[in-house]
């Protein structure tokens, strides 16, 4: 999976939040808006990955329980889907 071509990143840097802007050809209108998390999980959607491959990248990012992390990666993922954001 990898981050649609149809969505940009944008990160906040005076509060650190992330953005997520659909750009024309995206079915999704609005904007979504994440915390460093997020934005960690779009970065690393940069590239094609797998969601094990974004858990195990995270638990060594963050010093985090693994359920926290996994809870996280799934629900993040689940909403970029939810609008089209991902390329399976």
């Amino acid at each position: 999976m990898k981050l649609s071509p149809n969505f940009l990143i944008h990160k906040q840097e005076d509060d650190g939040e992330y953005l997520l802007i659909p750009v024309a050809d995206a079915s999704f209108s609005g904007v979504v808006r994440g915390n460093k998390t997020f934005g960690t999980i779009l970065g690393l959607l940069s590239e094609e990955t797998t969601e094990e491959e974004i858990i195990e990248r995270m638990k060594a990012q963050f010093d985090a329980p693994a359920e926290l992390i996994e809870g996280d990666v799934h629900r993040a993922l689940s909403e970029l889907r939810s609008i089209n954001a991902i390329v399976e």
